[in-house]
């Protein structure tokens, strides 16, 4: 029952426009009429200037990789040192205290 009140609210706001217009769809906006003509030498420029943007982001990711490779060894380097100490502590920790005369 809503569903219907509300269809019927909608179909009597859309009834005016459609008399407004006439039916036509509305003007298009003034220096946005028809399809845009590009020049052959346009596209190439811009298709140039898309290929420059792919190469510094393929560059930018490249760069981005090795910082996060290296990133990834030192971290590593730092678990192994981290490791390391540890088994010195805990074999410091076993060994029974020194006695004392």
């Amino acid at each position: 029952m809503r569903y219907w009140l509300l269809a019927g609210v909608l179909g009597f706001m859309t009834v005016p426009v459609a008399w407004a217009t006439g039916g036509n769809p509305p003007p298009q906006p003034v220096g946005k009429q028809g399809p845009v003509q590009v020049s052959a030498e346009q596209a190439r420029q811009r298709v140039a200037q898309h290929q420059a943007e792919v190469l510094r982001l393929e560059q930018d990711v490249a760069r981005q990789e090795s910082d996060s490779r290296q990133a990834s060894e030192r971290l590593q380097q730092q678990d192994q040192a981290i490791a390391d100490l540890q088994k010195q502590l805990d074999a410091l920790r076993a060994k029974p205290p020194a006695s004392q005369h």
